[in-house]
């Protein structure tokens, strides 16, 4: 008995020795998993040894966030994998650019805009009224059309590392695209926006699809029927099918507020070869010939349509904006930032907490300086990186990188604390 209680106490001994020894390459190793795992989520492929030891550092410094840094632009002396801009972000902001939404459309000038704006950590309230485009500048690319897309395409093609500024350069819009400075509004008008949203239709489309993806919400989450209806066009019937209820209960719902705020686009078009001028070429084809059309002082007709609909609607005659819901429901669900005399003209025949502007970067600086437009960044790089909703447990954490976005804009800063946050809770 006296020698099985010596050998189990040496065991113990031994035992003890080993969970000492072994504790600080344990906990080293969990600081190094992590590492892992926020490099593979901020750019989809494992990091290299040098890059590994270097963010490992940083996360035993007790600095997550700039381990993940490191992932994205790269270590003292290491090299980013340079996949954070050229798939991670690519694939994140393709969906914007699109009617249906694809993350594997080509690259175009509206996701390199957003691409090299996040690199560049501008002030990302600023994507939607800026002067601002990034081209390619490979000495072998097509140059940037404003009737083609081959540009991009030929970029993307050639593998370039979109995250180099000698690749993917910043420049102004109006310089590239011969729209006038005052008619650049940011992505809106990049070319690949214009075919997509400025095509056909009433140009409603522009206003909807900036709202579902730069605001996270869609128009059937901002019904509110309680804003004047002065300002819907002719062509919505006040009485579809002859019913009157319809328009009052349902229609009235989201034109009242977004036909006044539609108005900005009221002098752009994206025309597009007719069938006779381009014969064998089926719709989309002839679509993917068109170019942005901006006519300064006349209102396209598109929004003159169907004005026997209803007479005595509202004749759009100009490009002015007028945002009702800063007051009504959408004050508290849109969050309205900015001092409502800040953003346009004041109109004493109005409320003055209703703000107006003229033209398109009026309104999307109006819509970008909102809570909803920074909660719904940090909710679309948290679902990006973190491959899942934030939930409940996660709303303080959010809260916090929502704060950080509002006090200057830098969505390079977002990525990295929500890589830090969703690796450091496996």
């Amino acid at each position: 008995m006296l020698y099985m209680a010596r050998i189990i106490q040496q065991f113990r001994i031994l035992c003890v020795a080993l969970v000492l020894f072994t504790a600080p390459f344990s906990v080293w190793g969990d600081e190094r998993d992590q590492a892992r795992r926020i490099h593979d989520r901020l750019t989809g492929v494992p990091p290299s040894d040098a890059m590994l030891d270097a963010m490992t550092d940083a996360v035993a410094g007790g600095d997550a966030i700039a381990a993940a840094l490191y992932a994205i632009d790269g270590a003292p002396g290491v090299a980013a994998s340079g996949q954070f801009y050229t798939t991670v972000l690519k694939n994140w902001s393709t969906p914007w650019t699109n009617e249906a939404q694809d993350a594997f459309a080509p690259l175009n000038d509206y996701s390199a805009t957003v691409i090299g704006a996040v690199r560049d950590e501008l002030d990302f309230r600023q994507i939607l009224s800026a002067d601002l485009i990034y081209v390619g500048s490979l000495g072998n690319l097509p140059a940037y059309s404003v009737n083609n897309n081959d540009h991009y395409a030929a970029l993307e093609s050639a593998g370039a590392d979109l995250g180099d500024p000698q690749v993917l350069t910043r420049r102004a819009q109006s310089n590239v695209t011969g729209l006038a400075a005052e008619a650049v509004a940011g992505v809106m008008t990049s070319r690949a926006s214009a075919r997509a949203y400025f095509v056909d239709g009433t140009n409603r489309a522009m206003f909807r699809f900036t709202v579902l993806n730069h605001l996270c919400m869609d128009l059937e989450q901002l019904k509110d029927g309680t804003r004047p209806t002065d300002r819907i066009r002719q062509d919505i019937s006040r009485s579809p099918g002859g019913d009157s209820r319809l328009f009052l209960n349902s229609c009235v719902d989201c034109h009242a507020g977004m036909d006044p705020m539609a108005q900005a686009f009221a002098y752009y078009d994206f025309p597009y070869p007719s069938e006779d001028e381009q014969p064998g070429l089926e719709l989309e084809q002839r679509k993917d010939l068109g170019r942005i059309a901006y006519t300064p002082g006349v209102v396209q007709g598109k929004y003159l349509i169907n004005a026997a609909s209803f007479p005595t609607g509202y004749i759009t005659t100009n490009d002015h904006w007028t945002n009702y819901w800063r007051l009504g429901d959408n004050s508290g669900r849109i969050g309205w930032q900015l001092p409502a005399e800040n953003t346009g003209v004041s109109d004493a025949a109005l409320n003055p907490a209703y703000s107006e502007g003229d033209g398109a970067a009026s309104l999307g600086w109006e819509l970008a300086n909102t809570e909803a437009f920074a909660q719904c960044q940090v909710k679309k790089a948290f679902r990006s990186i973190c491959v899942r909703e934030p939930g409940p447990a996660d709303a303080a954490s959010v809260s916090s990188f929502v704060s950080a976005f509002n006090g200057g804009g830098n969505m390079k800063q977002v990525f990295a604390q929500v890589a830090a946050y969703c690796a450091a809770d496996l």
